[in-house]
């Protein structure tokens, strides 16, 4: 009755996230973490550990941890995401939009609404609204909303909604996968430093005004690195550097 977790984000401490794993799951029997950032919860029934599963996405300090149950065998790496839960800032909300159905809408231009905190859903809190939306990192994220409310001589009138988010997780483009950037992504390549190679200029000596004999060159500079491009395939007007791969366990 175990699950495995591991986080999109920056990792927590451990002793922070084991108070608050016991604070919200007294079923929690036991909390141990290894290096590479995987988090085992050892759950006192079944039952409890299936609904911990499936009552999810789960965020600390921001940030979603994935959780799947742990079967003997299983391989401890971080699997591709493109979406992810997040919590954002709604600023500029019209006070008629701020029930359950306009929070819905509203959110639904930015991802998948999930839920609001519990000061917006009383409204005691008019600067903003925060809901919890699912949101697809592999499209470009709206930093806008437009809202087009009717009026009542049958007209429009549009009202742009700011929208804040309280965390994205990293991403890198070169294995496109979250939780790092790509200058800190094992599968990418810097580009090579440039090394200058010095040539020995020939020394002309004049015999006479009408002849001269030049010294030969120098022999070649064996021990210099000689320097070779990235090889660049064009495939329909895009450029691709190759390198080598090789398989990760991601922490």
């Amino acid at each position: 009755m175990t699950v495995v977790g591991y986080f999109l984000g920056k990792r927590p401490y451990f002793h922070h996230l084991n108070a608050y794993v016991h604070s919200i799951w007294p079923v929690v029997r036991e909390v141990t973490a290894t290096a590479t950032g995987f988090y085992f919860l050892q759950f006192k029934t079944e039952v409890a550990m299936d609904e911990v599963i499936e009552g999810g996405p789960w965020l600390f300090q921001g940030q979603p941890i994935v959780l799947q149950k742990w079967e003997p065998g299983m391989a401890l790496r971080k699997l591709k995401h493109t979406q992810v839960p997040v919590w954002i800032k709604l600023r500029h909300l019209p006070v008629e939009l701020w029930t359950p159905d306009g929070l819905s809408t509203v959110a639904s231009g930015i991802g998948k609404p999930l839920y609001p905190d519990v000061i917006t859903q009383a409204c005691t809190r008019l600067d903003f609204a925060r809901v919890c939306v699912m949101l697809d990192i592999s499209s470009k994220l709206p930093q806008h909303v437009i809202i087009m409310i009717p009026l009542e001589n049958g007209g429009e009138s549009a009202c742009k909604v700011d929208v804040e988010y309280e965390w994205l997780p990293l991403k890198c483009t070169s294995c496109h996968s979250l939780g790092h950037v790509t200058s800190a992504c094992v599968l990418h390549k810097p580009p090579k430093p440039a090394v200058a190679v010095y040539v020995q200029k020939p020394k002309h000596v004049a015999t006479s005004a009408s002849n001269s004999i030049a010294e030969p060159l120098s022999e070649p500079l064996e021990d210099e690195a000689i320097l070779e491009s990235d090889v660049v395939i064009k495939d329909k007007g895009k450029q691709i550097v190759l390198f080598n791969t090789f398989d990760l366990l991601q922490s």
